[in-house]
């Protein structure tokens, strides 16, 4: 399957291993920067066969993939998914699947014109322990659903901004719920039975001020199904990352999920007695590198049977726009002071510009 990536920054490594390890046709990279693409080059001795590319409309028109993995800032997301679905390119989108609703609701739509499949990359669903504790939700172990919390307590500094000017910013980015945040967020929601009655958030820049997003969120929560939510999410914790942990509470089970980007069962316990929870948590642990974890490779090859199927993939489009519409809500509710029903509606990053006005705009 020919495939090219559009984006070799932070996250491209991860894109380009998954690729490889699919045994994918790595025909093409592409970069505004051609340092990004020489340095991937050498890290992957990828050769003179795979080409490089500064404009990514030429590299589709050229190229001609059947795949396309979507790894640049995340304001431009949208714009260069669209350019690909509707010259037939099924796409692989990093997350956030997009910026605004209406721009969720254009890639959603025009994967169904086109006949395309569209993934957001929410790769720790794949993570094992994600998909021991799905697999329990589905079987009904918990029972009635409680509540469930999802706590990102993360370390991002000044370097980290400075390495790239469009973090942070309202226009391509958003603060630490919609970048670092996200990936948790997406599986409580996912976990607790998706659908949201209400939302009530609050944000903060707290140590942060040469960005213009939040870098500390809370939330709280309503499911339809009658079940709570907790969102605590930061990139202001000393000196470097914590944890990344969910937690499910039922009426019939208690489940926590830790390590850097939930990877590691510490809490199994049920009613049921099905399972040994010391043996749970010994097969159900991985010790992932960084917090991008292992689920890349899993989920590129659910992408590429979702193709060969004509299936849609585990994590779809709609997925990715739950997950953002989540956060855009949070973003509602800290900045108006009140309670946001769902679904949310003609909501964007850039309707909160000028949230934090004492930003400070350059880098130093």
């Amino acid at each position: 399957m020919k495939y090219v990536l559009i984006g070799c920054g932070r996250i491209s490594p991860n894109h380009i291993a998954a690729a490889q390890n699919n045994k994918l046709e790595l025909a093409a990279i592409c970069d505004i920067d051609p340092s990004c693409m020489e340095d991937k080059v050498r890290k992957f001795k990828l050769g003179g066969s795979v080409k490089q590319y500064t404009d990514y409309r030429e590299m589709i028109e050229t190229e001609k993939p059947e795949l396309v993995a979507i790894c640049t800032e995340s304001g431009k997301h949208a714009q260069i998914a669209l350019f690909c679905i509707a010259h037939g390119c099924n796409c692989i989108i990093e997350k956030p699947i997009a910026l605004s609703i209406a721009d969720a609701d254009a890639i959603i739509g025009a994967a169904i014109t086109h006949h395309v499949k569209v993934c957001a990359c929410h790769q720790n669903r794949f993570n094992k322990s994600v998909q021991i504790i799905r697999e329990a939700i589905d079987m009904n172990r918990f029972g009635r659903l409680f509540y469930g919390t999802a706590h990102i307590r993360w370390c991002r500094n000044h370097e980290y901004y400075d390495r790239a000017s469009w973090r942070g910013t309202w226009e391509q980015d958003g603060g630490a719920l919609m970048n670092q945040c996200i990936h948790n967020i997406d599986l409580l929601r996912w976990m607790m039975g998706g659908e949201i009655d209400e939302v009530v958030g609050m944000t903060d820049r707290l140590n942060h001020d040469y960005i213009e997003a939040e870098d500390m969120g809370i939330a709280l929560i309503k499911f339809k199904n009658g079940s709570y939510g907790i969102v605590e999410g930061t990139t202001d914790v000393y000196p470097n990352n914590l944890e990344e942990t969910l937690y499910i509470f039922g009426e019939k089970g208690t489940v926590k999920a830790g390590g850097q980007s939930v990877n590691v069962i510490e809490e199994w316990r049920f009613s049921d007695l099905l399972d040994d929870p010391e043996e749970v948590k010994a097969k159900f642990h991985e010790n992932p590198p960084n917090v991008y974890g292992y689920g890349h490779t899993p989920l590129y090859a659910d992408m590429i049977n979702a193709i060969a199927q004509d299936r849609q993939p585990y994590v779809t489009a709609m997925d990715g726009k739950r997950a953002l519409e989540l956060v855009l809500a949070i973003y509602k509710s800290a900045a108006e002071g009140c309670r946001v029903k769902f679904p949310l509606e003609a909501c964007a990053t850039m309707d909160f510009a000028g949230r934090f006005p004492d930003a400070e705009k350059s880098r130093k």
